[in-house]
């Protein structure tokens, strides 16, 4: 299913509870009055609530390679545990830097024997993991990435490099980090952890500004 398709079919569900209003306006502005809330949206429409719950998620750093954008979602990803078992047991790479890099490829031998670890240029990996990628027979290479390769419908096939040569990928599982989607946590003065993610209590998920909930995705 499609993201598009699973998002108007949730609308619908919606559509069947009397007590649930949906719109789909882009929230600009919240400002916190006594126990209530005024929540001001892009189309100058406003509403008044007692509570509130940010679900504003995470947006991935896509990386910036020629031919990713008909990749993307389909033959590129970003979460191994999502889309690993689509493509077990096919030629695959992973694009990182450093020791970050360097673990993302360990995880995804879970779903195939044949990982490349590509840095797109020099990157440090620790001796300890580098001691990990050769026990587990991951080849790294550090050449710059030109472009990538595929199909109409978003198969990737290859992996151009500047020096000319091509590697044969069925997929790229990238770990590039990723940003919160909002900065409404931050203009509430909730409480973040270094990567702006919402502190929430372990058992009822509020904020440290009451009334304010949230979920911890960073």
């Amino acid at each position: 299913m499609s993201p598009s398709d699973l998002l108007a079919r949730g609308r619908l569900e919606l559509e069947h509870y009397p007590s649930v209003t949906s719109r789909g306006d882009r929230v600009t502005d919240i400002t916190p009055s006594g126990n209530h809330f005024s929540v001001a949206c892009a189309d100058r429409f406003t509403v008044v609530a007692r509570k509130l719950l940010l679900t504003t998620g995470l947006i991935d750093e896509v990386p910036r390679l020629e031919g990713i954008e008909r990749l993307y979602g389909r033959s590129i990803h970003h979460c191994p545990y999502c889309d690993g078992f689509e493509h077990r047991d096919q030629p695959l790479a992973v694009y990182g830097e450093g020791d970050k890099g360097a673990g993302l490829a360990l995880i995804m031998k879970q779903w195939s024997s044949d990982v490349l670890l590509c840095t797109d240029g020099p990157s440090a990996v620790s001796p300890s993991m580098q001691a990990r990628l050769q026990q587990h027979g991951i080849t790294v290479c550090s050449d710059t990435i030109a472009r990538l390769e595929g199909t109409d419908d978003g198969a990737l096939q290859k992996v151009h490099l500047q020096n000319g040569k091509a590697l044969k990928r069925a997929a790229i599982f990238f770990t590039t980090g990723c940003r919160q989607g909002s900065e409404l946590s931050a203009s509430l003065g909730c409480a973040r952890d270094e990567k702006g993610g919402i502190v929430t209590d372990p058992l009822t998920e509020e904020s440290s500004v009451p009334g304010v909930y949230g979920r911890r995705l960073s």
